[in-house]
């Protein structure tokens, strides 16, 4: 009787958090009752899109706390696509970036509420959830109410009045700055929306009177039913294709639907307020011409170049206060020394992820050198390989060789840096961090970068205001702040030099409010005056801009408006390229080429992905005619011409 030597092979044991995983994704697959989502786990942020949702990687020592968070997640996002109509939130969403951010909030914690309600164990989720969200970021010493998001705790106050749980102890500051403000002048709108979280209309609208008493009712825009331009898209687009999309599909569509619609409403605020206020305008007496001759206006020709849009009202009350500073400046070499350390310490975990990605960067930069080079020429750089030509035949003439230019190299980045007091903790290090390593991946590839930050000098008006209250408050003032606008790296620096300077953003008390549209203006205006033939702006923000000062008496889109006017200058007639970051705030209403991260920590693979989409890219050819045709040799551009005036 034989035996063989040969084994059975056993099958490979499975990973200790399978089990884990399986549960976690048959749970989101049964409360969100759509079977067939693509569940995902890994180390990105978490989210879901296109029917897929990703999910934080379990560890392998995972403890309940973590357990619980990575639970929560799920959770959220199931119950968000069991609860969300995708089309009664487009068709009564504000318009307003702050109405429009609360909105999608107290939406969201709907939606949650509902699940929370009905299940003790997704209660339970949720809390962990949350509690890990606001402890990140870092809202538990906030001490002033403009440093609070509106949003966060307008929805943790709805969460409390839905579900009866207290706010999370990491938020409750951040709570307690606004719950006196948003009870007194909302109460009644809370009262409805706490009754009404099983209807998603009338929760929606209860919304949008809460905002409307919270004092952003100009950022909502009226909403009749009977003639809703949204619903008749809807009903047009259901008619040509014979049938209704379903839920999904409308959902992982919402998004770039809203961005839209927002854009084509507001890409010239003023021209919409002119054609409200004439309904019978010179385009609608030409519609009629070809239907009577009788017509009770006289004939007017139409001009066969369009007249250009006004710019918006917008000037500081006085400038003589702003400044434009280097970094080092602003605190002695010794506490900058200080703060550098302090900075490279927090990137001690962080510093690996985005240098693997600068690299990467720097690798799809570096492909598109090729060095070439020409010969046999008059001029240029004497060609050793061709000496011996010389030698056989003195009477033969030097060669010397040249290096071609590629469209690459002559280029020079702007990373324009904001530094309100709402990017600090986590936000305004990863930024610097970002910033560092981007511009030492850059200048190692022959590419110019300049690092540049813009704040105020005071919170709630400086020395600007002073000046306004002292000239007995006159009317439509304008800006009242003191602009702060830092140069933490100049273009023509190297890394090594301004590697310190970095470290300021790291100061306690230098991050206060941001003037956007001042700042873009500023920053561009710079890229001008270089001599590179291609220059990238990149604007990297957290929120609109937002000066209390300045708001409390003026329009509460007085900012806002100046940025879109700033923006659209630039994109439409400017030869420099304009990208835009968003951490947590939605810029692609403003910005036609933008990128919007939801966490800070995806800020670093944003900026490195855009910055080589657009070296990927052909330089774009300006039109003939246009300042960015002219050659280096001829004059530069001259800078946009923006709406600034001088009052006192």
């Amino acid at each position: 009787m034989s035996t063989s030597n040969r084994t059975t092979r056993t099958p490979p044991k499975e990973a200790p958090t399978e089990p884990l995983k399986r549960a976690v994704t048959g749970c989101l697959r049964a409360i969100a009752g759509n079977r067939e989502i693509d569940v995902t786990f890994g180390a990105e942020k978490p989210g879901y899109a296109d029917g897929r949702a990703r999910l934080p990687e379990p560890s392998r020592r995972m403890s309940k706390q973590d357990a619980a968070i990575m639970r929560g997640h799920a959770d959220s996002m199931a119950l968000r696509m069991a609860c969300h109509d995708p089309k009664v939130h487009q068709r009564l969403v504000p318009m307003g970036q702050q109405a429009r951010a609360a909105f999608d909030a107290a939406e969201q914690t709907r939606c949650e509420s509902l699940g929370a309600l009905r299940m003790d164990g997704v209660a339970l989720n949720l809390s962990a959830m949350l509690e890990d969200r606001y402890q990140k970021a870092n809202f538990a010493n906030l001490a002033d109410r403009s440093d609070a998001p509106l949003e966060h705790a307008l929805s943790l106050i709805l969460r409390e009045r839905m579900t009866g749980m207290a706010p999370p102890a990491a938020a409750r500051e951040m709570v307690n700055l606004w719950r006196g403000f948003i009870e007194e002048h909302g109460s009644s709108a809370l009262d409805e929306l706490s009754h009404s979280a099983d209807d998603q209309s009338r929760f929606a609208e209860a919304m949008r009177d809460l905002l409307s008493s919270l004092g952003m009712g100009e950022d909502i825009a009226p909403f009749d039913e009977n003639n809703d331009p949204s619903t008749e898209a809807d009903d047009t687009r259901d008619d040509d294709s014979g049938k209704g999309s379903d839920a999904e599909e409308e959902e992982n569509a919402e998004g770039q639907t809203e961005v839209d619609t927002d854009l084509s409403s507001d890409q010239n605020p003023e021209e919409s307020e002119e054609q409200q206020e004439q309904p019978n305008s010179e385009l609608s007496d030409d519609a009629e011409l070809g239907e009577s001759d009788d017509s009770s206006e006289p004939w007017r020709p139409q001009n066969a170049v369009p007249a250009e849009p006004r710019p918006p009202e917008y000037h500081p009350f006085t400038p003589r206060f702003d400044e434009t500073v280097n970094a080092d400046e602003l605190c002695d070499p010794e506490e900058l020394a200080r703060l550098r350390a302090y900075l490279d310490k927090q990137l001690v975990h962080l510093s690996g992820v985005v240098a693997r990605l600068a690299n990467r960067l720097q690798r799809r930069l570096m492909a598109q050198q090729n060095r070439g080079w020409e010969f046999d020429l008059e001029e240029g750089m004497l060609d050793p390989a061709r000496l011996h030509r010389i030698i056989t035949d003195p009477m033969q003439p030097l060669s010397f060789k040249r290096e071609r230019d590629t469209d690459f190299r002559d280029t020079v980045v702007t990373l324009l840096l904001d530094n309100s007091g709402s990017m600090r903790g986590r936000p305004i290090t990863v930024a610097a961090a970002c910033a560092d390593i981007l511009a030492r991946t850059l200048e190692r590839c022959g590419v110019k970068v300049e690092i540049l930050g813009f704040t105020t000098k005071a919170w709630k008006g400086g020395q600007a205001r002073e000046a306004w209250l002292s000239a007995g408050k006159p009317g439509a003032p304008g800006r009242l702040n003191d602009l702060r606008h830092i140069i933490y790296k100049a273009a023509d620096a190297p890394w090594r030099r301004a590697r310190r300077n970095l470290g300021l953003m790291m100061r306690e008390g230098l991050l206060k409010e941001n003037i956007d549209g001042e700042a873009l203006d500023w920053a561009h205006n710079r890229l001008l005056a270089r001599n590179e033939s291609r220059r990238i702006l990149m604007m990297i923000s957290d929120g609109a801009p937002v000066d209390d000062s300045t708001l409390s008496v003026n329009p509460g889109n007085y900012l806002e408006r100046h940025l879109r006017w700033v923006i659209q200058q630039i994109e439409d007639k400017s030869p420099v390229e304009l990208i835009a970051i968003g951490i947590g705030h939605d810029v692609t209403r403003y910005y036609k080429r933008a990128v919007t991260i939801v966490d800070a920590e995806e800020l670093g693979g944003a900026m490195t992905e855009k910055l080589a989409e657009l070296f990927d890219e052909r330089p774009p050819r300006a039109p003939a005619g246009h300042p960015g045709a002219r050659t280096r040799a001829a004059s530069r551009p001259a800078p946009v011409a923006l709406p600034t005036r001088q009052v006192h």
